[in-house]
């Protein structure tokens, strides 16, 4: 089902050849499609098999930047390959954290990671835009699907009941837009299907009132997503909505200043023993490789977001920019099934150091690549300063090619069943009502059999050693900034990294920075948005 979905999903974006952009009047916050003559239109919702093209536009909206690939950008003022969403995650979520670490000097790319970023920082701008942008079309969907739409159009009852599915799955991916801007930027104005289209400025709505709505839309949803495991390859069900609503309350402190560590428990036991989805009991690499949509992977990720060479033409987005960036130096690009590298990311000497060889079991999810790469990073630009990471590689499991060699077959895995086991066994630590220590630490066995790592017992499980497993399970899965927040390590001085705050061993930053400012160009399209303090 991966690749009828995926094509579907991406060939519609040249067959429809429709211009998306920011419209800056509108607060670059209320975008609708510019052109309602094919799209989102009457007359383009004529034809049944519409609904199912927009639906497709909103799942490769999490990969691709524009409608052409790279070009035909969404977002004003940003290359499409820049503006991908799941890029700019990748830069945010990565970047500032001890797990990467970028060479280029693109624009102020440089401060993301020193964590020395300002309001006028272009990849918090784009990531501000992609995340509203994808919330608009989400909107004018919903608004084109309502009851009376469908009625007026005669659509008739079979497709009916599959458009309330489309719709549940549109207001999800409008719940984790949301979920991502709480999280990075705070305090932002929720618009919804019942807002108006045109000129006017959203209200900006607390942190704590985004973290409510987000709260009921997905705890609503296990009423009208897709049974779990029951849609398309590619397309979220029940279980997505309850993996998301977990990583909510796991965060809620921050988020709101209470706990919700029992609820997220609760959750976590039904995603964990209902769902369906199951430990892939495979080698740990083969979870990152080209096929795994159907290794036994598959049976883990619980949220893809999906690749494939042959069906996008986006060499800059998604999994083409984790792939290229992280291949230079000596690393041979054919190794790791790409045509070539752009030397830009790599991970520094403190993550590392997180996979000790003890008592000769190595860890073998430390996928380092180290042949003329030094361990310290004396200078940023360098790309052979720090240790290259292989966690990714566009071949198949079993060696042979994927489909090409420009752009990987490797589908994302924003959510897999691994990282419930973890906030389990955290929440376990915590103290959760519900939770057991003793299955927590079976979840980790699980974990560190497959990674070849040495097995632990219950004295072993504290808080610093599930911040550190999460980074050996999790790392270059755009988790670690909202992970290091929680624990209390990502700023201040009680974890350093080689070239936090700007210096080569590392210092101490400002604690505002555990949340991005307010990017200046979208204050100056919305004058009534307030900057966040310290910026």
């Amino acid at each position: 089902m991966k690749k009828s979905f995926k094509i579907i999903s991406y060939f519609l974006l040249f067959i429809l050849g429709v211009n998306m952009t920011l419209i800056s009047c509108t607060s670059d916050l209320d975008v609708t499609p510019g052109d309602d003559d094919e799209f989102l239109s009457e007359a383009f919702f004529q034809d049944p098999a519409s609904y199912k093209k927009v639906l497709a536009k909103l799942y490769a909206g999490l990969y691709v930047g524009g409608n052409d690939g790279d070009g035909a950008a969404d977002i004003g003022g940003i290359g499409g390959d820049f503006s991908s969403y799941l890029r700019l995650l990748f830069v945010i979520q990565e970047l500032p954290t001890d797990e990467a670490i970028i060479a280029w000097a693109d624009g102020t790319l440089p401060t993301m990671n020193a964590q020395t970023w300002s309001p006028a920082n272009e990849f918090l701008e784009g990531t501000f835009s992609r995340a509203f942008y994808h919330i608009s079309v989400a909107n004018e969907f919903l608004r084109q699907t309502s009851d009376e739409k469908l009625s007026a159009r005669g659509v008739d009852a079979n497709l009916k009941a599959q458009i309330a599915t489309f719709r549940a799955e549109a207001r999800f991916l409008r719940a984790f837009s949301y979920y991502n801007l709480m999280d990075l930027f705070g305090n932002v104005p929720i618009t919804t299907e019942n807002d108006p289209v045109g000129l006017f400025y959203p209200e900006q709505k607390t942190r704590a009132e985004v973290f409510a709505f987000v709260e009921s839309e997905l705890k609503d949803l296990d009423n009208s997503l897709a049974a779990s495991k029951t849609n398309e390859y590619g397309r979220v069900d029940k279980t997505a909505a309850k993996f998301l609503l977990a990583q909510v309350y796991m965060n809620a402190r921050v988020y709101t200043g209470t706990a919700k560590f029992n609820e997220a428990a609760i959750v976590l036991k039904d995603v964990i023993d209902k769902s369906g989805y199951t430990f892939a009991n495979i080698p740990y690499a083969h979870l990152f490789s080209a096929d795994n949509n159907r290794n036994g992977a598959q049976n883990e990720i619980i949220f893809p977001i999906v690749s494939d060479g042959n069906a996008i033409r986006a060499t800059g987005a998604g999994m083409s920019f984790i792939m290229h960036a992280a291949i230079g130096g000596s690393l041979d690009a054919a190794s790791r099934g790409m045509d070539g590298g752009w030397q830009g990311i790599r991970t520094r000497r403190e993550f590392v150091n997180l996979f000790p060889d003890t008592n000769a079991i190595a860890d073998n999810r430390g996928t380092f690549y180290t042949a003329g790469q030094t361990l310290d990073i004396a200078n940023v630009g360098t790309f052979t300063d720090g240790f290259a990471v292989t966690k990714y590689i566009n071949k198949n499991a079993n060696g042979s090619a994927a489909q090409r060699n420009d752009i990987p077959d490797i589908d994302f895995p924003m959510f897999r069943l691994s990282d419930a086991y973890l906030m389990y066994a955290e929440c376990a630590v915590r103290g959760a009502t519900g939770s057991d220590i003793a299955t927590s630490v079976g979840y980790i066995n699980k974990l560190r059999t497959r990674a070849n790592a040495q097995q632990i017992v219950a004295s072993n499980l504290t808080l610093d050693f599930i911040l550190d497993e999460r980074g050996r399970e999790l790392f270059w899965e755009c988790h670690r900034r909202t992970d290091l927040i929680r624990f209390g390590k990502f700023t201040g001085g009680s974890k350093i990294w080689q070239w936090k705050g700007g210096s080569v061993n590392g210092s101490a930053t400002e604690s505002f920075r555990d949340l991005m400012p307010i990017p200046a160009r979208n204050i100056q399209a919305n004058p009534t948005l307030k900057q966040n303090p310290g910026y």
